[in-house]
């Protein structure tokens, strides 16, 4: 089964794609690959951030001064 892709142009910082260069001979794989992950990785972790929110979102709303209050009595600051 041949996975379709689609071709796009990105402008890299020129030590960005040097770098990513190196790093794609170093473990043999192409800068695609590696792009390809790192997106995926990124988008990821944008869902599981959104997955927090959306479990937190009956939580009740403290203010900022409440909180620093919290973390003083708690030791924590």
């Amino acid at each position: 089964m041949t996975t379709q892709v689609k071709r796009a142009t990105i402008y890299l910082d020129p030590e960005l794609h040097k770098a990513l260069r190196l790093k794609a001979v170093v473990t043999s794989r192409s800068i695609s690959e590696l792009v390809n992950n790192a997106v995926r990785e990124a988008l990821a972790e944008d869902a599981e951030d959104i997955m927090a929110f959306e479990e937190r979102a009956g939580e009740p709303l403290i203010s900022y001064d409440e909180m620093v209050k919290r973390l003083k009595r708690d030791g924590r600051i």
